[in-house]
């Protein structure tokens, strides 16, 4: 497969996010290659048309021939998000996948583009330092063997400082968005956002309160907590306080309920896709206080089985999802099980917010194991007699004794 050094494209389908990096694609190809460039920006959340609009025009002004902007918000939900909260899948026990959980459809979605318009090439403004430059060729060389993946800023060795001279040279410079130097670091999306900074280039350093965007400070926020009450309908959240709502409107409510709370902040250690141990700080408040409600539902309505063996697919499953393995068949096979839990997973979960914290108060369900089994855990015994009891207790611990009889030598 051709690289951005060697391969001169005629047409070219670009994932534009409007930074320094994908404007300066534009201008590249459009100026020294003599390209024609489509940008297309994917909308997975946290843009406003007003934002959109500043990115149209600032396509058009580097050179772009055109610009759209297509709506992947609900597809998000629909094809990676609801099997994130089925599976309860966060990486390294703490982060939701806040980036990777958009990454897939942005990349199908300018995939679809491109064979719409008959481009040659594919173009993003990854680096050679991170995940995305995997995630976004991996999906081209699964749903577009023929078109040709193109990373000019990692190809090239580029560096920003080196795109920045590059675009002063044509005269663009005063064009970029006017953070393109900022401080952080911001990916934004519907599931939550990533933030990078020189503080997340370290393990040791807490990034400061200012940096955040969707949270308060715990330490700001109200002095009373707010129960919310989550209905889930076989496993898809549904309701907020018993209103009704689509997916993608109930995830943009529950992001600004408990981000007034100061919930869903943490920072993320862990190991990236290239081989290397990467950190970044994470705001997810709907996607925190989804998951650990999901979670509590769960517990009530599936058996011990079904919540061991999901748990081990759910790994994987993650592991997919952040390795560019999306279109891998196997996410399908496994998104097939989860699909097959969740018929039950139906019912109320009420979550306290308060100062940065989601505490589950309680759970009920239609589908309830903890009323169908008749007993009371402590006080009352129901399927069973005590005579039972005492057996099961003999039964279970007789490889304990026998372990015992034997490490003193009872045996000789």
């Amino acid at each position: 497969m051709s690289t951005s050094k060697e391969y001169k494209p005629k047409k070219i389908a670009l994932a534009y996010s409007g930074g320094l990096d994908t404007s300066f694609c534009v201008a590249y190809y459009t100026r020294e290659i003599g390209a024609e460039v489509h940008a297309a920006f994917c909308d997975t959340g946290g843009f406003s048309r007003d934002d959109i609009k500043e990115l149209e025009q600032r396509a058009l002004a580097f050179g772009a021939k055109s610009f759209i902007a297509l709506d992947g918000k609900q597809a998000v939900v629909d094809q990676v998000v609801r099997h994130l909260i089925a599976g309860n899948v966060r990486r390294g026990a703490t982060y939701p996948m806040c980036v990777a959980a958009e990454r897939a459809i942005q990349a199908k979605l300018v995939i679809e583009h491109a064979l719409k318009i008959g481009a040659d090439a594919i173009a993003q403004g990854s680096t050679g330092a991170g995940n995305d430059q995997i995630r976004f060729e991996v999906a081209i060389r699964a749903l577009a063997p023929d078109i040709v993946p193109l990373a000019p800023v990692r190809d090239l060795g580029l560096t920003r400082e080196d795109e920045v001279t590059k675009l002063e040279s044509w005269k663009l410079a005063d064009k970029l968005p006017k953070n393109a130097k900022k401080e952080y670091s911001i990916n934004r999306g519907l599931w939550g956002a990533t933030i990078g900074g020189k503080e997340t280039t370290t393990s040791d350093k807490p990034l400061p309160d200012h940096a955040y965007v969707l949270t308060t400070s715990p330490a700001k926020a109200p002095d009373s907590p707010q129960t919310v009450r989550l209905t889930f309908d076989a496993g898809i959240p549904v309701a907020i306080d018993g209103k009704k709502l689509g997916a993608v409107e109930l995830i943009e409510k529950l992001e600004k309920m408990a981000g007034a709370h100061g919930v869903g902040r943490g920072m993320h250690l862990g190991d990236t896709i290239i081989g290397i141990k990467g950190r970044v700080a994470y705001e997810a408040p709907a996607a925190e206080v989804l998951l650990i409600a999901h979670r509590e539902l769960e517990k009530l309505v599936l058996t011990r089985q079904q919540q061991r063996t999901k748990d081990s697919l759910a790994a994987a499953y993650g592991d997919m999802v952040h390795e560019g393995q999306f279109f891998d068949p196997a996410a399908r096979n496994i998104e097939a099980f989860f699909d097959a839990t969740q018929k039950v997973v139906s019912g109320d979960v009420d979550v306290e917010l308060f100062k940065g914290v989601a505490r589950v108060l309680g759970v009920s369900s239609p589908y309830s194991m903890m009323a169908a089994s008749g007993a009371r855990y402590g006080e009352k015994i129901a399927g069973y007699t005590p005579r039972d009891a005492a057996g099961f207790v003999a039964i279970l611990g007789n490889s304990a004794r026998i372990t015992a009889v034997a490490r003193k030598g009872g045996t000789k």
